[in-house]
């Protein structure tokens, strides 16, 4: 920008600051690098149990699509979860084995959903979620019920360090 444009431009025409970009306030289009890829924000659905909040990111890569779970509970908790083909009927069990890990029920309920990008479809749904754990706490399955749809996931927990966002506007 020029001395003169500078003294005599118009004030709206000022440079906007970008807002740095974290785990709560990621949008679409925003750029998520985890293990050396690039992902897209295509999408992002806030739960809500009874005030307990939590978020979950849809991420597009080139090869894949994975999910960054976001919660807040006395500490961060991250996870990066992907979709995985296992047909579970109802009453939900308490056990579930998959690829040769049994997942026990840690907690479920019923969350009042809003979702932003490709998951603006969802507005004032309830979901019902079932979170499980291995023995050793160290991997997940989390399984959603939307309507008569269940829908699967496995994740596992990883640090906020390991995320660089680069944000779209």
């Amino acid at each position: 920008m020029s001395f003169f444009s500078r003294l005599f431009g118009k004030k709206d025409d000022a440079p906007r600051s970008v807002e740095e970009r974290n785990v709560f306030n990621l949008q679409p289009n925003d750029i998520v690098t985890y293990d050396l890829e690039d992902y897209k924000v295509v999408g992002k659905i806030s739960y809500d149990d009874h005030g307990f909040k939590w978020y979950a990111y849809q991420l597009e890569g080139v090869a894949k699509t994975i999910w960054l779970s976001v919660e807040m509970d006395d500490e961060l908790y991250l996870g990066i979860y992907e979709k995985v083909k296992l047909k579970l009927d109802e009453p939900i069990p308490k056990k579930i084995r998959h690829e040769g890990i049994t997942y026990y029920l840690d907690e479920s309920g019923k969350a009042r959903v809003t979702g932003i990008g490709r998951n603006q479809n969802i507005n004032g749904m309830i979901c019902e979620y079932y979170d499980y754990c291995d023995e050793e706490e160290e991997k997940y399955l989390s399984v959603e019920k939307w309507g008569s749809e269940i829908e699967v996931s496995a994740g596992y927990d990883i640090e906020e360090y390991e995320l660089k966002f680069i944000a779209s506007k």
